[in-house]
């Protein structure tokens, strides 16, 4: 019973710990995404003390487009030791699971624009302590920023999508340029599909604007990726791949 109590009052702490370190990572990856000027929650009332923030809508401001709202639904965090007395050493391996509902509002209608589930699996680390260390520190320490990082870098990554979705700057050849780089989830290897963009379509309902009509016309395999943008080549049939394109990875 102690047991079970204790490691409940762990997991209780760590993912306490979690909360408060996913605010500056998910500053931080929002403002790696180059697309946003990123104003946090936690900042207003110094700002607005200051006199450098002021304004009414929403959430209080008048000059924030979009509202990101991350509420974690799951959790799970699993310890396991094992004591080798003959060698004065403890081998601690340390699993947590993390999920949580990412939503993305327009800040002046209230609409919610998108609503996304993010998942972290598996993510573990291990260490060999002596018998006489902490087992607690930096195996959790460890865990909890990566846990914290992966989760605002998806998250930024699918606000990025649905606000500014990548599209075509250049086109040589079979060459294409995109507007992703380091940081935005693109890497060597990975599949994009190509989308000519048609006339707007409206809800026949609402009237409300659904966004433009996307017509497939090609898939891309990415090659390179710079600190900005990044390079790939036309994969399989071109249908009119051309600049201005939006483009969307392809799931595999």
């Amino acid at each position: 019973a102690l047991k079970s109590v204790a490691e409940k009052q762990s997991s209780d702490i760590s993912l306490k710990r979690i909360a408060e370190s996913m605010d500056g990572q998910f500053i931080s990856a929002l403002q790696s995404s180059r697309k946003f000027q990123v104003i946090a929650r936690s900042d207003l009332p110094a700002l607005q003390e200051e006199g450098g923030f002021t304004g009414s809508g929403l959430v209080g401001v008048s000059e924030v487009d979009y509202l990101l709202v991350v509420s974690i639904d799951d959790f799970q965090d699993i310890q396991e030791r094992v004591n080798f007395s003959g060698l004065g050493k403890v081998a601690e391996r340390r699993t947590i699971r993390l999920g949580a509902v990412a939503k993305i509002y327009d800040s002046k209608s209230g609409r919610l624009l998108e609503s996304a589930n993010l998942q972290i699996k598996n993510l573990d680390a291990e260490q060999v302590l002596s018998s006489s260390s902490n087992s607690g520190g930096s195996v959790s320490d460890a865990l909890i920023r990566q846990l914290a990082t992966e989760l605002a870098q998806q998250a930024v990554i699918r606000v990025t999508e649905v606000v500014y979705p990548a599209k075509i700057l250049a086109k040589t050849g079979k060459v294409v340029t995109i507007n992703r780089g380091d940081g935005t989830g693109i890497a060597a290897g990975q599949l994009w599909e190509v989308f000519a963009l048609g006339e707007e379509l409206k809800d026949p309902d609402t009237g409300a604007s659904l966004g433009r009509e996307e017509v497939s016309v090609g898939k891309i395999r990415i090659q390179r990726v710079t600190p900005k943008t990044a390079q790939g080549e036309v994969s399989g049939e071109d249908l009119g791949i051309d600049r201005g394109a939006v483009v969307r990875r392809v799931e595999q």
